[in-house]
């Protein structure tokens, strides 16, 4: 599939369709089971043109689990959910066991980035219990398919795959198209969200609720300043995503002939003859 918003606006890279699969693709890049990875390296790589895909076994962090749809994986993550809550606000070392595990970690060779994290917390939320009610708020899910890939759009094939949304890394510029032209056909100015949650969680279970909306609506992402961090050497420094449940790609598509997009203010701010 060709991307005509992505010619519209100019895109640098290939547009990022996430689909269930029962197969794993052939060639596919997956990290090793077990090891740490985040699911935005994934992500960019498939904005390169190339394909990637996680399992129940292969997500790469905890939070990257939960993104995928792989259910409640911050049940396993270090003195379990209490410890992810403390984790994300103000750390575990007050707590005996806590110190303990982040010791027992720091042994096994675990990275001294997490292990610090997980002492003084990453200070996301200003305490546990606003985790809490985070994390029960989500919308965890367990996706109908053993796995779940990340591939250039161009390699999808209509006529077999059905993605369930299509992700842009864009600049400040493409996004403000983007945001333009997901409330130029419908009512109301709240048709794009920018949803407080993991950047790959935007992309995936974020974006499986809103695909099962009869208004879905478009998700802005990457404000995820860990995973900003870690895709600094990946060429998306500068980057946002921008996530479109595919039903509603579909009608994106179709609306760009006639739209701002041929226009002359747009044309002035991408330069265009």
């Amino acid at each position: 599939m060709e991307s005509t918003i992505g010619k519209a606006i100019r895109l640098e890279t290939e547009p990022v369709a996430v689909l269930f699969a029962d197969e794993k693709p052939e060639g596919a890049g997956q990290f090793a089971t077990g090891s740490w990875g985040c699911v935005m390296f994934l992500l960019a790589a498939a904005s390169r043109g190339k394909t990637g895909v996680f399992d129940r076994e292969t997500y790469g962090c905890v939070g990257g689990g939960v993104g995928l749809g792989f259910g409640n994986a911050y049940e396993s993550f270090p003195g379990g959910i209490p410890g992810f809550c403390r984790f994300l606000s103000t750390g575990n070392s007050s707590d005996p066991a806590g110190s303990a595990m982040a010791e027992a970690m720091k042994n096994a060779g675990a990275r001294s980035e997490f292990v610090e994290h997980f002492l003084h917390g990453e200070r996301y939320k200003k305490s546990p219990e606003l985790v809490e009610k985070f994390v029960a708020a989500a919308p965890i899910t367990e996706v109908p398919a053993p796995y779940v890939v990340m591939k250039p759009l161009s390699l999808v094939d209509p006529e077999r795959e059905s993605p369930v949304s299509v992700t842009f890394l864009v600049t400040p510029d493409q996004l403000s198209a983007l945001v333009i032209l997901a409330n130029y056909d419908r009512p109301g100015f709240e048709n794009v969200a920018v949803p407080y949650l993991a950047a790959c969680q935007v992309v995936g279970i974020m974006s499986y609720r809103e695909a099962q909306s009869s208004a879905p609506r478009c998700l802005i992402g990457l404000t995820d300043i860990s995973a900003r961090n870690y895709l600094k050497s990946q060429g998306a420094s500068d980057k946002l995503t921008f996530t479109i449940p595919f039903a509603r790609f579909r009608e994106m598509e179709a609306n760009v002939a006639g739209s701002f997009l041929e226009g002359e203010t747009w044309g002035s701010v991408i330069g265009r003859d």
